[in-house]
């Protein structure tokens, strides 16, 4: 994966760009069938690499173009026991296949010399992403989920991020997990149109509460899938959590969880309101560092963020 304390980088220096709606994308505007938004389901057959290569590529080039590291999780955030079980998968076949995951990202990487990458490995939720239902206990979602941060460690990602957390208990589960394997994680929460979680705890609360748990073991957390309006509220400036916000991966939509839930043609929402929201939450975010997009973007979005953000006017 080339040179990796220059890559690591990208979590802790100038600004990085991630992918907007890997799956959104795929089913929305490739006309890909993901069974439960499952695209690790793609590292299957070499149609499905074909796809993900292209995708992968496109942030790629838009990174290179705009001078900037980049942060490439790897197509995981449904690789877990209970959804690749739904795929006929057995815990030793999803190992591996979270391994391939790693694999077939760095290779995409270790392709463009030139670009400064992360290799991530990603961690979604057990339960639906959206409505917080069964739950479990610190201990269990650390067991639980020890399975993908064992996998991404044996492989050489560089970093883990658990994606649209929804309840403190997993999120400290998937931390302790990845701690196990000497892995940064990051932690994303994602929230409701209150700027609550689902689980109806307020984000500063889940931030404090998972670093009280851990140590503070995270090395940063994000925001993902809520429109910056969401959450822009919750933001005041001074509060000290605030600091530990390095990422946001907003969607451009205002439509809530349950309306997307529902929704059968895909909202965009708007690529350059997109870009001046961030820049508004920049300011409040001083530790920001690593921008992309959720549900519903794409590189177009992510070029609008990058742009505002360093203040070019380059067209896209």
């Amino acid at each position: 994966m080339g040179d990796d304390e220059s890559r690591n980088e990208s979590h802790s220096g100038a600004l990085a760009l991630a992918d907007g709606g890997l799956e959104t994308t795929l089913v929305f505007l490739e006309g890909i069938d993901l069974p439960d938004f499952a695209a690790f389901v793609l590292l299957g057959d070499e149609a499905g690499r074909t796809a993900l290569r292209r995708y992968y590529e496109t942030y790629f080039d838009l990174a290179e173009a705009r001078g900037l590291a980049f942060v490439a999780d790897t197509p995981t955030w449904r690789a877990n026991l209970d959804w690749g079980a739904r795929q006929g998968l057995d815990a030793e076949a999803l190992a591996e296949l979270n391994r391939s995951a790693v694999r077939f990202v760095a290779g995409l990487v270790d392709g463009r010399p030139e670009l400064e990458a992360t290799v991530n490995g990603v961690i979604g939720p057990r339960g639906d992403g959206y409505v917080v239902g069964a739950t479990m206990s610190a201990e269990e979602a650390a067991r639980y989920h020890a399975l993908q941060a064992q996998a991404f460690a044996d492989a050489g990602a560089a970093s883990v991020s658990a994606l649209t957390m929804t309840y403190v208990e997993e999120a400290v589960g998937i931390t302790r997990a990845a701690v196990a394997v000497d892995l940064p994680v990051i932690i994303s929460f994602t929230v409701e149109v209150d700027g609550s979680l689902p689980s109806g705890r307020s984000l500063g609360d889940a931030i404090a509460a998972v670093d009280a748990a851990t140590g503070a073991a995270p090395a940063h957390y994000m925001v993902n899938c809520a429109h910056p309006s969401h959450f822009d509220h919750v933001l005041e400036v001074g509060e000290p959590w605030l600091g530990r916000i390095g990422g946001l991966r907003a969607n451009a939509s205002r439509l809530s969880h349950a309306e997307l839930d529902e929704a059968t043609e895909l909202d965009r929402g708007d690529p350059a309101d997109l870009g001046r929201w961030y820049v508004a939450l920049g300011e409040k975010l001083p530790g920001l560092r690593v921008v992309g997009g959720c549900c519903g973007t794409d590189h177009h979005h992510v070029a609008a963020i990058a742009d505002a953000l360093t203040g070019s006017d380059r067209s896209r």
